[in-house]
């Protein structure tokens, strides 16, 4: 194949990437729960919830971030890809840290928080990104991380802000850290994931990363699913 023909294709397959994060943020703004949080409405419970699922999830970033990335160097394939998974692994780490903090200031001690069960979403979220650093396609993984990011980008400061401004959470000021420095710091990391992307030519690689990104927008809005919440506070 040549490169007048490669070229419609690769601009294609990088706009179904962002196809597939837009369309999250349509999903979750046409959810009531979901939307809630985004427009400042949320109560504690629904603001809760979110943060332990996704403690639940970010505690895993980390070291499959840096399987993936392993895996790839090990591969001898996309050198940079793998130094990007790498690099990622080394942005994230303790990330969680930050959502048992703003947990703390809602109330809830780590050790509560451990006791809740991660619900279906989260736990297929995990396996899926687990199998894929493992035994899967690695850079797959930064289909993930695209959508993800996309979504701090777009909804994360302003979620900030609405809650702030309705103020209706006790201590809402002390617990807004992980959105706050995911907004601030994810902008950036689009573009330069974005940019190291564009180079791929790879069919199966371009389906596998789409395949993730696709993936990720199914299981995030089942974080928020009817009766997703229905235990959380139940532990005590």
């Amino acid at each position: 194949m040549n490169s007048h023909t490669e070229f419609p294709f690769m601009m294609n397959w990088l706009t179904a990437l962002e196809r597939e994060a837009r369309t999250l943020l349509e999903e979750l703004d046409a959810h009531s729960e979901a939307r809630r949080l985004f427009d400042g409405s949320a109560d504690k419970d629904l603001y809760v919830h979110y943060l332990i699922q996704t403690y639940h999830y970010a505690r895993w970033t980390t070291p499959l971030l840096a399987e993936a990335g392993r895996r790839m160097k090990r591969q001898g394939q996309h050198s940079r890809l793998g130094d990007l998974l790498l690099q990622k692994s080394n942005e994230e780490r303790g990330h969680e840290r930050w959502l048992l903090a703003d947990l703390k200031n809602l109330g809830w001690s780590a050790k509560r928080v451990e006791r809740q069960m991660p619900n279906p979403a989260i736990t297929a979220y995990i396996a899926w990104n687990r199998f894929t650093s493992r035994c899967g396609r690695p850079e797959a993984f930064l289909g993930t991380a695209y959508v993800l990011e996309y979504l701090s980008v777009h909804r994360a400061n302003q979620s900030v802000e609405r809650m702030l401004a309705a103020n209706t959470i006790p201590n809402i000021r002390k617990a807004v850290t992980f959105l706050k420095a995911h907004g601030n710091a994810d902008e950036g990391h689009v573009e330069e994931l974005t940019s190291l992307l564009s180079p791929l030519v790879d069919r199966e690689e371009q389906a596998a990363l789409l395949l993730s990104a696709r993936t990720t927008r199914a299981l995030y809005l089942g974080l928020f699913a009817e009766g997703a919440r229905e235990n959380t506070g139940q532990t005590s």
